[in-house]
C-alpha cells in the first residue's frame, strides 16, 4: 500500500515547510518538497493542504487503568481517545490492580495491548522497596523506564527507604521517572487543614496540602541522588516555579516533564471546576503556571505529556481527602498545546520538540518521533477548525472532561499509525492495532 499525503506543512526538526509525504506500508519512504511534483501511482491520496503534518504525539505518561480499574477506562477505550487526539504512542504507568512491578505483570499488559490497543504502546515497571533487583534485570529494549513514587504513596509503591533509593539510582539501567512529593509534609499539612476546617478540607485547600514545599523537598532529593549516582532521572509533572530552578537544560541525565493540567489551569480554576481538576501534584498558582509555560522554551522542561488519569464523576465527589485525583486529558492535549502556540507561549516547532522528538530521544524510542525516511509512519494532521468541547461530543468512557466548555482553534483531522489511516475526519477505524514500542540500547 502506497499513500501520498499531499501539500501539507510538515513540522519536523525545527522546520515547518510545505511538502508531501509518501508512506509505503508502515514507513515513510519519501518527503517531496515543493520544488518537485509527485508523479508515481498511489493507492491512496490524502489532500492535507493548509494543515500541519506533525510526527505522531508520544505521550509518555498515561494511566489507562487496566487491569483492575476497567469500570472507568481500559487500554482499548483510552487508546481510541489517544488516536482521536493525534497521539500514536503511549507509555502506561504501573499503578493498576495488580501493580506492574514484575515481569509477569508486564507480560500480561503487553499481551493485552496487542489485542486491544489502537495505537503503539509500552509500559513502565514500578519500583517498590522489595523489587529493585528484579526490575533492574528487565529487558531494556521493551520498557521505557522505571516509575518511582518517591515520597508519595500509591499502594505499596512508595519507596521510602534511603538505602533502597540509593540502590535503585545506582543500579538502574533505565531512565527513572519519579513522582516527587514529600508524604510526611503532606500528611502534616492535611492534619492541620482538617483541624482548621473542622473536617475534610474543600478542594481549594489542595495546593496548600500538597504544597509547593512538599514538591520541592522531594524533587531536591531526587536530583541530588541523580547527581551523586549518575542515574538518568526524569521528574514527572513538575508543578512549581521553585522546582524549575533545579533544571537548566545543561544535564541530559536530569530532566523535567510538564503536563497539560499544570500548563492550562491555575488555583483560580478550583472555584469553577472543583474536584474535576484535583490531581497530584496539585494545580498551583498562576505564577507557577506561567513559570512552567516560560520553561517550555528555555530547555528547563524537556517533555510535555498528559498524566491522563480518568475517574468516574462519582469518584470525584468530596474534598481534599475523599475525591479521587486525576483527570482525562489525552484526547485534547494536542489541541490545547496548539492553543498555547496561538497565544504566543511557544512555537509549533517547539511543540513538536517537546511532544515528539524529545520523548523519542529521552527514552531511546526506535524509529518513531520524527518524520524521516525509514521511520514508522506515525503522523498527526491538525487543521485550523474551531470546535468546542461539550458533553454531547465526548467519547471517553468516564463521560466527562475538565475541558468541557473550552473552544479550541485547532483540531486533529487525521491520525496515521504505522501507515494505517487510523482516524479520519471524525471517524475511527477500530480494526487497527498499534505495535509494541521498542527501545534502543
Amino acid at each position: 500500500m502506497k499513500t501520498l499525503l499531499r501539500n501539507g506543512i510538515i513540522v519536523n526538526e525545527g522546520v515547518a515547510e510545505r511538502a508531501s509525504l509518501v508512506i509505503t506500508d508502515d514507513c515513510i519512504t519519501d518527503i517531496i518538497d515543493s520544488s518537485r511534483t509527485p508523479r508515481e501511482h498511489y493507492d491512496r491520496c490524502v489532500d492535507v493542504a493548509g494543515c500541519f503534518v506533525l510526527p505522531g504525539i508520544i505521550d509518555s505518561h498515561v494511566h489507562f487503568r487496566e487491569p483492575g480499574l476497567t469500570h472507568k477506562a481500559d487500554i482499548g477505550s483510552e487508546s481510541r481517545e489517544a488516536a482521536r487526539g493525534g497521539v500514536t504512542t503511549f507509555f502506561d504507568m504501573p499503578n493498576t490492580v495488580p501493580q506492574t512491578v514484575s515481569q509477569d505483570e508486564l507480560d500480561w499488559k503487553l499481551r493485552r495491548a496487542a489485542l486491544k490497543s489502537s495505537v503503539n504502546y509500552a509500559f513502565f515497571i514500578g519500583a517498590t522497596n522489595d523489587n529493585i533487583d528484579d526490575i533492574t534485570s528487565i529487558d531494556p529494549t521493551i520498557v521505557p523506564g522505571i516509575k518511582l513514587f518517591m515520597g508519595s504513596s500509591t499502594g505499596n509503591m512508595l519507596v521510602d527507604s534511603r538505602d533502597r533509593l540509593e540502590q535503585l539510582f545506582c543500579k538502574s539501567p533505565l531512565p527513572i521517572m519519579s513522582h516527587c512529593e514529600d508524604t510526611a509534609l503532606i500528611n502534616a499539612n492535611m492534619a492541620a487543614a482538617e483541624q482548621e476546617c473542622g473536617g475534610e478540607p474543600p478542594v481549594v485547600w489542595h495546593p496548600r496540602i500538597r504544597s509547593e514545599e512538599a514538591c520541592l523537598r522531594s524533587t531536591e532529593l531526587a536530583v541530588s541522588l541523580a547527581r551523586k549516582t549518575g542515574a538518568r532521572l526524569h521528574v514527572a509533572h513538575v508543578s512549581t516555579a521553585r522546582e524549575l530552578a533545579l533544571f537548566d537544560g545543561s544535564d541530559n541525565n536530569i530532566t523535567a516533564e510538564a503536563v497539560i493540567a499544570h500548563l492550562w489551569f491555575s488555583d483560580k480554576d478550583y472555584e469553577r471546576l472543583g474536584t474535576r481538576i484535583k490531581c497530584n501534584p496539585a494545580i498551583k498558582s498562576e505564577a507557577d503556571r506561567d513559570a512552567l509555560r516560560k520553561a517550555l522554551t528555555d530547555s528547563r522542561i524537556t517533555t510535555v505529556s498528559t498524566d491522563h488519569a480518568p475517574h468516574l464523576l462519582a469518584e470525584k465527589q468530596g474534598g481534599c481527602k475523599s475525591a479521587a485525583s486525576g483527570m482525562p486529558m489525552v484526547r485534547y492535549s494536542l489541541s490545547a498545546m496548539m492553543q498555547l502556540v496561538d497565544n504566543g507561549v511557544l512555537s509549533i516547532e517547539r511543540l513538536v520538540r517537546l511532544m515528539c522528538h524529545n520523548q523519542a530521544d529521552l527514552f531511546s524510542v526506535s524509529r518513531r518521533g520524527y518524520i524521516r525516511k525509514g521511520y514508522k509512519a506515525d503522523l498527526a494532521v491538525v487543521s485550523r477548525e474551531p470546535f468546542t468541547v461539550a458533553k454531547d461530543n465526548l467519547t471517553c468512557r468516564c463521560g466527562w472532561s475538565p475541558m468541557e466548555g473550552e473552544t479550541f482553534s485547532w483540531q486533529v483531522k487525521h491520525t496515521f499509525c504505522n501507515g494505517q489511516h487510523l482516524f479520519c475526519n471524525g471517524s475511527l477505524d477500530e480494526s487497527v492495532r498499534g505495535e509494541q514500542v521498542r527501545f534502543r540500547l
